[in-house]
């Protein structure tokens, strides 16, 4: 049940306001692009994104993403992916997080890769909290803090994330920004 309903607020928040008609339009360009229709996809989804529909932006910085449908081009993607972000939209704030960090389609550069993933690790992103997480511990783009590496890998990992798991049982293993504890650092599963 929590997942659906959490599938259903983030459809909303890339949906966001503007009525039922381009919904509908939004819809239909959803329905081509999850069934490999990416032409329809295009055609569906681009007037909605150039009108400045964040899920329409998203998904067509996917589309340049992946090469679904255009020519593959990260710098298009990371476009897309900024109009969407810069409505809030968590997924394309990671997604742009990710890119920074990386140097995909922009110039790799870890501050602004943590400004991104913060915002969207905010609203609950578990992948973005788990990379924010990774930033502290390493101390990439941020100056290296174990107390802020061990609150973000605890958020996602609560929310299931076994990457962050790990990470957070290596902190409480080695006493980095946590008290040292064995027993945190490995639970029983009883």
């Amino acid at each position: 049940m929590k997942r659906i309903l959490t599938t259903l607020v983030v459809l909303t928040g890339l949906i966001g306001a503007g009525g039922a008609v381009w919904a509908q339009d939004f819809d239909k360009g959803l329905e081509a692009y999850n069934s490999g229709d990416y032409a329809t996809a295009i055609r569906e989804l681009k007037p909605l994104a150039e009108q400045g529909k964040a899920g329409a932006q998203y998904y067509l910085s996917r589309m340049y993403w992946r090469g679904e449908g255009v020519i593959q081009d990260y710098a298009e993607a990371a476009k897309w992916l900024r109009k969407a972000a810069d409505q809030g939209v968590a997924l394309a704030q990671y997604g742009l997080g990710w890119m920074y960090g990386n140097g995909y389609g922009v110039t790799q550069d870890d501050a602004t890769a943590v400004k991104w993933y913060r915002k969207a690790a905010e609203q609950g992103d578990i992948m973005a909290q788990n990379n924010l997480g990774a930033a502290y511990f390493d101390g990439r783009g941020v100056a290296q803090d174990y107390v802020e590496a061990a609150k973000w890998y605890r958020l996602a990992a609560k929310q299931g994330s076994a990457p962050s798991q790990h990470q957070l049982g290596i902190l409480y293993e080695q006493g980095f920004g946590v008290l040292q504890d064995y027993d945190e650092a490995c639970p029983s599963s009883d």
